[in-house]
């Protein structure tokens, strides 16, 4: 008996260690990995800005069914709008005329 005992015990170690205790670590660097990742992947898509809480920046998505949707960041505040094909209706006064030059910018002149 005794020596059935001495094997059991020294599959743990000697000092009783547990061997799923290498989960844990496992775990910490893949947190550092995916960090990483994400760094790695601002800076390839030049969007530090993002990180930056004084900056201000402005995104325009569009998705694969054709939704565009503009990002908006200011500070620390993001906002998401949703822009629409429909017609609006409403008053209002005018506020100045837009034209497109032939190279396709378009210049807003204020009345």
């Amino acid at each position: 008996m005794r020596y059935l005992n001495k094997h059991r015990y020294s599959r743990l170690g000697e000092h009783g260690e547990d061997p799923l205790s290498g989960v844990a670590n496992l775990f910490d660097a893949s947190i550092v990995f995916i960090v990483a990742m994400m760094l790695a992947l601002f800076s390839a898509w030049n969007m530090m800005d993002l990180l930056d809480p004084n900056s201000e920046v402005t995104i325009a998505k569009k998705s694969a069914d054709g939704r565009v949707e503009v990002l908006t960041k200011k500070g620390a505040e993001i906002k998401v709008s949703k822009v629409s094909d429909k017609p609006l209706s409403g008053s209002g006064k005018r506020l100045g005329t837009a034209y497109q030059l032939p190279d396709g910018k378009v210049v807003y002149v204020p009345e």
